[in-house]
């Protein structure tokens, strides 16, 4: 595997990266490698997993009803 050395880094970047670190329970590192995969994915690895959340949310909740017929509905008894 490679190495990567980042010099002059911002120090409120630095500080920001730091606080998701913590908020997603990773390391520093860890937290910077999954950024850097999630960024240098190509675009039709990012619809693939786009595609697969979807699936995911309909499998668990249904397909959801379109709320403009609703909406008309509310905004036409105003």
């Amino acid at each position: 595997m490679a190495t990567l050395t980042i010099r002059r880094l911002d120090d409120d970047v630095y500080a920001r990266l730091q606080d998701r670190a913590r908020s997603n329970r990773r390391s520093l590192e860890a937290e910077a490698r999954e950024i850097l995969t999630e960024r240098a994915q190509g675009l039709d690895a990012l619809v693939e997993d786009l595609v697969q959340f979807h699936a995911e949310m309909v499998a668990k909740h249904g397909h959801l009803t379109d709320s403009a017929d609703l909406l008309r509905e509310m905004r036409d008894e105003e």
